[in-house]
């Protein structure tokens, strides 16, 4: 039932359509009494959200104070929706509501409060102000520490790129301060649960001595990682009485949006919480926890509905149709090797599928079924999602080329993503070592070749290297760029003039640079964008996405600049110079707000499947790629960390065994699918390949349990039609 009342006044991209009337059941828990504390749970694409904002809204017309209203989410891109409500027309005047992480909120108070506890919490200046580490410069201090370590026999056995190496002994780090146990335990926590080879227990210990090595260093250094920032608020702020005062009389109104994808440590300040506000809405999805590989642990937030005084639970989808509601219920069952129930209708009408030996045959079908959806039946780009469980830079490419050619427009985003891996960024990178030959960074013909073309408009790649191959040279250690005037008259023409002109107007831009120097890194790349790439005739003018990618670089150095930039003066070390080794070293960006928001173009997305459930919108169709893959249900190699051992949940005088990994691998997939089911309107189309990406041949459990459904619907379908 529905009643006659809309969301209006905002737009966000959550499960609730614009000018939607609210159910039934949405307006009994959103027109609540002021002062309730409630805990509301369902599924995916029931309305949680919509009640959240709604309810959120409720207070600030019923009188609340917005200064006085706190929304906790895992993760910023999840609060969109609260965000979008708070700048819509029905906010009265009056103070702003607060929209953070749990995170977030831990780093204003260690910084609101760092006088009266950076003595207590052990740093070595607590008269100086403290320095907050993003991921990017925490990952540089760890390879700072743990670089000279390896030349003494640390890690000889582990086989991992360096970056995931100290993105995991970080993330140890993080899991202890989340879970709430001493980062002096991660060894040997790790090590009694180890059933394999003995030789992993040196890794283990090697991985406790860096840990221990970075947070002294940080200690001694006024330096807070995450890890640190969470440790001094809860072991410090919180048990004192001047933050926890400060923050229960301020924040009278709790709204926790997707709590099962926060961690225990923050369960447990809103456990002590939620009994001394005014009022509260928990907000809990079932069959969730995608987050559990960042600490989040959807069993131990479940316990916050004790501390409710009502409970309320929403079942019916507003989001997806009654064929892939059965779907859902049926390929769940069958991923958890449970009995699935008798069919009440038949999910094949949204289901497409068919299957290619070769890998690239399944995304030509990909890219021509897309043509046909968005060109002849009238289906927004925006509405489709193209999923896959990992996201090769070969597959982006490739998908994003073949939908290029049929002029549908693509976005992409994958968090884990590398700055070294964006063209737009080894463009710039390349052009920066030629204007700063003092920092001798190494660049090769191929490098400059890519780069000409990347940022000269109409330059293809063979007059690319065509044209590197005669202007770059060596001098003296030098790199350098001759000028076009001096090629042979039969290459120039080749080459164009046209082309040529271009090429001299960023070669001398280069050279005058060099010559006078103007300030660091982001100074540099933030001129070279507006002066030269970014004009008419170059590469960065018409491709949006090139700028937004130099925004986010520029950020990203200004950062390490704040954080870095003291202790490399004092070294005598270029800072620009640092951070091109660092970025050459694969440390991983930040993840960037602008990015996840630019998802509202209407774009077909690219993205992975994890990806795609944190963005928090619904789509009509999606694609996922070679179900047969095992890596839609296998955990990634992590032999640093491990984040079932690293949980609340684990009993510590277990071992953990191919058993375990096989359950927990079912569980996983299992939420997995049912969450991309939730967020599909229509229809799901499944791309089969015999042979993977590498060219290997598989069958994964997610193509077994599809096949499982097709076979018994049929057999159903005969007993129908007898």
């Amino acid at each position: 039932m529905c009643l006659n009342i809309s969301v209006i006044g905002y737009n966000y991209h959550g499960f609730a359509n614009y000018m939607s009337p609210l159910t039934e059941h949405q307006a009994k828990i959103i027109y609540r009494p002021l002062d309730s504390k409630i805990f509301l749970e369902g599924t995916a694409g029931t309305g949680k959200t919509t009640v959240g904002v709604e309810r959120m809204l409720h207070l600030l017309e019923n009188g609340v104070p917005g200064n006085s209203i706190l929304v906790i989410t895992p993760q910023r891109t999840l609060a969109t929706a609260y965000v979008d409500g708070i700048n819509s027309s029905r906010v009265p005047s009056g103070g702003q509501v607060t929209c953070i992480t749990f995170g977030g909120l831990a780093q204003r108070m260690v910084n609101l409060f760092w006088p009266v506890v950076a003595r207590q919490a052990g740093f070595g200046y607590p008269v100086s102000p403290p320095t907050f580490l993003t991921l990017e410069t925490a990952q540089y201090y760890m390879a700072y520490l743990v670089r000279p370590l390896f030349q003494e026999g640390y890690f000889n056995s582990v086989t991992i790129d360096r970056n995931r190496l100290y993105s995991q002994i970080i993330d140890n780090l993080n899991k202890a301060s989340v879970v709430r146990f001493s980062y002096t335990e991660i060894g040997e926590r790790l090590k009694s649960a180890w059933s394999g080879e003995p030789g992993q227990s040196r890794v283990y210990d090697d991985t406790q001595a860096c840990a221990s090595r970075f947070r002294k260093f940080c200690l001694d250094n006024n330096l807070l990682d995450f890890s640190l920032q969470m440790e001094v608020f809860v072991n410090f702020l919180w048990p004192s009485g001047l933050c926890f005062d400060y923050l229960v009389r301020t924040y009278r109104h709790l709204i926790v949006d997707n709590i099962e994808e926060d961690t225990p440590v923050a369960h447990d300040i809103l456990s002590d919480w939620i009994n001394l506000c005014s009022s509260s809405l928990l907000v809990y999805d079932c069959d969730a926890g995608y987050r559990r590989f960042l600490g989040a642990d959807p069993e131990n937030a479940y316990r916050l509905k004790d501390v409710c005084s009502e409970h309320y639970q929403l079942v019916d989808s507003l989001v997806t149709s009654p064929e892939i509601r059965e779907l859902t219920e049926q390929i769940t069952r069958r991923l958890l090797h449970e009995k699935p129930p008798s069919f009440s209708l038949d999910p094949r009408p949204a289901i497409a599928h068919r299957t290619h030996r070769f890998f690239p045959e399944m995304l030509d079908w990909v890219a021509d079924e897309i043509n046909d959806l968005v060109n002849y039946h009238g289906i927004s780009p925006g509405d489709i999602a193209i999923l896959s469980p990992f996201l090769s830079d070969s597959l982006r490419f490739a998908l994003i080329n073949r939908l290029d050619g049929y002029n549908i427009p693509t976005r992409s985003h994958r968090p884990s993503r590398s700055l070294r891996d964006e063209p737009a960024t080894q463009c710039l990178f390349t052009l920066a070592a030629l204007a700063h030959p003092e920092w001798q960074i190494p660049r090769n013909k191929f490098d400059i070749a890519y780069a000409l073309m990347f940022a000269i408009e109409d330059l293809d790649l063979i007059r690319a290297q065509l044209l590197a191959e005669i202007v770059f040279r060596y001098k003296n250690s030098v790199p350098t760029l001759s000028s076009f005037e001096q090629i042979a008259p039969d290459m120039q023409e080749r080459i164009t003039y046209l082309l040529g002109e271009r090429y001299e107007i960023l070669r001398n831009w280069l050279t005058a640079y060099a010559q006078n120097r103007r300030g660091e890194l982001d100074h540099f790349i933030s001129l070279l964008f507006g002066e030269v790439l970014s004009q008419p005739g170059f590469g960065f003018h018409t491709h949006y996405d090139t700028g937004e990618i130099t925004a986010n670089l520029i950020e990203s150095i200004r950062k390490f600049r704040r954080v870095v930039g003291p202790q490399l003066q004092k070294a005598g070390v270029p800072l620009g110079q640092e951070y091109l080794w660092m970025v050459h070293d694969g440390v991983i960006a930040a993840q960037y707000l602008q990015q996840w928001q630019a998802d509202v173009d209407d774009a077909v997305l690219v993205a992975p499947a994890y990806t795609f459930l944190m963005s928090n919108r619904p789509v009509s169709i999606q694609f996922w790629l070679d179900i047969s893959s095992r890596g839609w249900s296998e955990r990634l190699n992590q032999p640093l960390t491990h984040p079932y051992v690293l949980s609340r949940q684990w009993d510590r005088s277990r071992q953990w065994t191919d058993v375990d990994e096989v359950e927990a691998d079912q569980i996983t997939l299992s939420h997995l699918i049912s969450g991309l089911l939730r967020r599909c309107r229509e229809k799901v189309y499944l791309g089969l390949s015999e042979f993977s990406e590498q060219g290997y041949e598989q069958r994964g459990p997610l193509l077994r349990a599809f096949q499982s459904i097709l076979q018994n619907v049929a057999s159903e379908e005969n007993k129908w039609l007898s």
